[in-house]
């Protein structure tokens, strides 16, 4: 007589609900730093551009001077790319090059070309001698820069006699120019040049520092005075923050592949690492030997080994393989309880008779039981546990 008995699940495979109490708290701070960074950058878009442009309020940018522009009917236009900058070029315009170190040796070359004989004028902002050269032609920047900051104007030129001393200490330069305005000297190197165009009405302005156009030095010496002059002569005031992204920062000759940027002693570089790691892959490869096994420092107890397998049935639903395990440890104990050798307690032929008659039971009942299909489901798996359990202790009972 064979029973089924129910075996409570002993599998501890996380649930949604688990997984979801554990991580909640990680989601929630998620959410919480995206949501402000949103926030953050929505607020802040509109008035954080960059160090010297006019639409920035930031300390370092030059939204007020452009304010002050406004108020006295100057318009300002910010671009971005040398054809821009090019086409702007008037008369009644101001064009401002924000970091002239920024642009190539084409580009200085071009926009100079643009500028010569327009008519208007053009600010140089803090030039270095990588670009003072071939913007102003004439000019050299001195390597020391001014130790100070705020000068004295110590010139004619009359928007500096109104403004007065204010903050142009940086780059300082020299200049073979007879008629050249050279104002705010620092160890008699000026650090602001006003150089006319001897083809037109325009000129030139070399500024040492941008400190006068910042939003929080314009209200210094007299920073605002002598930026509104400069700026402020034509109608128009044309702002140009040169980008590295200006394709015409490269001309089509000088575009190359990436393999041809890269230097020849890479590529040999490269080819013997690739060499010397296939020849020590061989090295090591021929160490490789069988596998020896290894006793465990620790011993594991045997119900801890049952739960860890039979988690891992459940979590790949391989209830045929445990149903196979469950039946074939099963065979092997009974076998010699009814008097079958161990290497015969697989085979029907031999274990179900000799069972049957220990048993006075069904051989059929057993046959399935031993050997029948896999369960459909786990309620079904779990009967099958409890009914070998129950024939295992009718045999042993004596």
């Amino acid at each position: 007589m064979t029973t089924e008995a129910t075996l409570p699940s002993t599998s501890a495979s996380p649930t949604a609900r688990h997984l979801w109490t554990r991580t909640r708290g990680i989601a929630l701070a998620f959410v919480l730093l995206l949501a402000g960074a949103v926030t953050l950058a929505v607020l802040r878009s509109d008035i954080r551009h960059g160090t010297l442009d006019p639409r920035s309020a930031d300390p370092y940018g030059s939204r007020a001077v452009a304010e002050l522009l406004a108020d006295r009917g100057v318009s300002t236009r910010v671009v971005s790319t040398l054809a821009e900058a090019r086409a702007a070029t008037a008369p009644d315009t101001t064009l401002l090059v924000a970091t002239p170190d920024l642009l190539t040796k084409r580009q200085q070359r071009e926009l100079h070309s643009a500028t010569t004989g327009s008519g208007g004028r053009t600010v140089l902002v803090a030039p270095g001698s990588w670009s003072v050269e071939t913007l102003a032609p004439g000019v050299t920047a001195d390597p020391a820069t001014s130790r100070g900051s705020t000068l004295s104007p110590d010139c004619d030129l009359p928007a500096a006699q109104r403004a007065g001393s204010a903050e142009t200490g940086g780059v300082r330069y020299t200049t073979r120019h007879l008629d050249v305005d050279e104002c705010y000297p620092s160890n008699r190197l000026a650090t602001l040049l006003r150089i006319p165009d001897a083809s037109g009405d325009g000129d030139t302005i070399v500024l040492g520092a941008p400190d006068i156009l910042h939003n929080d030095r314009l209200d210094k010496q007299g920073n605002a005075s002598l930026a509104l002059q400069l700026l402020g002569s034509r109608p128009h005031l044309v702002w140009y923050l040169p980008s590295l992204s200006d394709t015409s920062a490269a001309a089509p000759e000088d575009e190359k592949s990436f393999f041809e940027l890269i230097p020849s002693g890479w590529l040999w570089g490269t080819l013997q690492l690739f060499v010397a790691a296939a020849l020590a892959a061989l090295w090591r490869a021929r160490r490789l030997g069988p596998l020896v096994p290894e006793k465990l420092p620790v011993a594991i107890r045997a119900s801890e080994t049952v739960e860890g397998r039979a988690r891992l049935y459940r979590k790949a639903n391989a209830r045929d393989r445990a149903a196979t395990a469950l039946r074939s440890t099963t065979r092997t104990r009974l076998a010699p309880l009814v008097g079958i050798p161990v290497t015969q307690a697989h085979t029907p032929e031999a274990l179900i008779p000799a069972l049957s008659a220990h048993l006075n039971s069904d051989g059929q009942s057993l046959h399935a039981l031993l050997f029948g299909p896999p369960p459909g489901d786990d309620t079904a798996l779990i009967a099958l546990t409890g009914q070998l359990d129950t024939l295992e202790r009718e045999v042993r009972r004596p």
